[in-house]
């Protein structure tokens, strides 16, 4: 009895390998689209970040998230909270979802007249942005993995940065980086060249 079990259970193991294996493969392939043709990314970008960032801040936002994407491993570990000792671990891949999210802004350009998402005027992305969000519900700022749409991943991750809590006291607090516990006393310079 005990070896037909054994049978059943490394039966139902080779069965799962394929779809482990095609869950991997998908991944690898969206982090591909995202990565090695990432002009809809980056025309996204300009489109919905803040516009103090200027274009090179911009484009390092981007490749930052382009970065976090790459980094993604589905069953991972997570920090947990402050005061809980329970355990998460990361969710499915959102690589695929994003991926189809970009192409559908490029054919929704494509059928606007446009060449590709990239070449629409800037207010023209953001409006096509904003149709894509009209149907879905969001609450807050969702966790980066948990992003309905790249648009709020993209914005998610950029608003946990060091970058972003900078900008937002006006102060190089320099959140997420090592320092000398000499310097936690000493109170954040403020930020080179007004930026905020």
């Amino acid at each position: 009895m005990s070896w037909l079990s054994r049978r059943a259970f490394l039966g139902s193991l080779a069965a799962a390998v394929p779809v482990a294996t095609f869950v991997r493969r998908a991944h690898a392939a969206a982090i591909h689209e995202l990565t090695a043709s990432s002009e809809t990314l980056h025309a996204l970008g300009a489109a919905i970040l803040p516009s103090e960032l200027g274009a090179a801040g911009i484009a390092s936002a981007v490749n930052a998230f382009q970065y976090w994407i790459s980094g993604y491993r589905e069953h991972a570990e997570l920090v947990h909270g402050y005061g809980t000792s329970a355990l998460a671990y990361a969710g499915p891949t959102p690589a695929t979802r994003w991926a189809t999210q970009l192409d559908a802004l490029d054919r929704a350009a494509r059928h606007d007249g446009a060449r590709s998402f990239s070449t629409l005027p800037l207010e023209r992305r953001r409006a096509m942005v904003r149709s894509q969000l009209a149907g879905l519900t969001i609450t807050g700022m969702p966790a980066v993995g948990r992003a309905q749409h790249v648009a709020i991943a993209l914005l998610s991750h950029w608003y946990g940065s060091s970058d972003a809590t900078d900008r937002c006291y006006r102060a190089a607090i320099g959140t997420q980086q090592c320092r000398p516990l000499a310097t936690s006393a000493r109170v954040p310079l403020p930020l080179a060249g007004g930026r905020g």
